[in-house]
């Protein structure tokens, strides 16, 4: 179950591999190996995987069918969101993540401000293919 969740989480989430493996710190052909069931990663790497791939540990166990990573609104931290959604998005040199207002987004205002920043993101690769 774990190496199909694996390979499904990581398509859905436009991955390679080898982009899954820098974002945590490992190898593409341990990825591999995760995904072909011809190894299982650690407990710490399972949560970095999870992590990495917007999903819960639970998930790609096939403990649980939603994929949707459970955030409790006491241990929400905005900032590391909206860190996410700008790497995600390739924008990790913007310092978007010094300032101190941000730090009292709700779970909603940060899905909007993904939303607006996929949008840019968007536009951007569109007047990039134009040119």
């Amino acid at each position: 179950m774990l190496s199909q969740r694996l390979r499904q989480a990581r398509k859905i989430r436009k991955l390679t591999q080898e982009e899954l493996a820098k974002k945590v710190n490992t190898k593409k052909t341990t990825i591999s190996n995760y995904e072909t069931g011809y190894s299982s990663p650690s407990n710490d790497m399972l949560s970095d995987l999870a992590n990495a791939l917007s999903t819960s540990t639970d998930y790609l166990l096939g403990r649980s069918d939603d994929p949707s990573p459970k955030k409790e609104t006491a241990t929400y931290d905005p900032l590391a969101e909206i860190n996410k959604v700008l790497e995600d998005l390739g924008i990790e040199n913007i310092f978007f993540h010094d300032m101190d207002a941000w730090k009292h987004f709700t779970p909603e205002d940060v899905e909007e401000l993904k939303r607006h920043f996929e949008w840019v993101a968007h536009k951007a690769k569109e007047r990039n293919k134009e040119k």
